[in-house]
């Protein structure tokens, strides 16, 4: 089973108590993702804002390598901010 998307916890809210923490604004904490990502590219502002938005414009779900690098920067272990996912009953072992 691949993992390829997370859903944040509690409408972002432990994410954005994770950056108050942590005295990391939006555009900060996409910043110091560059610093932790082994290619350097990090995530944007934008990602940042909308995983950690309110309202209409916010969202629910990013991607594992975006989770990883939000978690590592704030260092909080992941599941405290995104919600895992739970054993598939979609297969059956024979």
């Amino acid at each position: 089973m691949t993992i390829t998307k997370l859903h944040r916890r509690d409408a972002g809210r432990p994410l954005r108590e994770a950056m108050r923490t942590a005295g990391l604004s939006g555009p900060a904490l996409a910043a110091a993702t560059r610093q932790v990502d082994a290619s350097g590219r990090g995530i944007s502002p934008a990602t940042v804002g909308k995983i950690s938005g309110r309202g209409g414009s916010a969202g629910e779900v990013c991607r594992l390598r975006t989770a990883w690098l939000i978690a590592e920067v704030l260092d909080v272990p992941m599941h405290r901010i995104f919600a895992m996912p739970t054993v598939s009953t979609d297969t059956v072992e024979r």
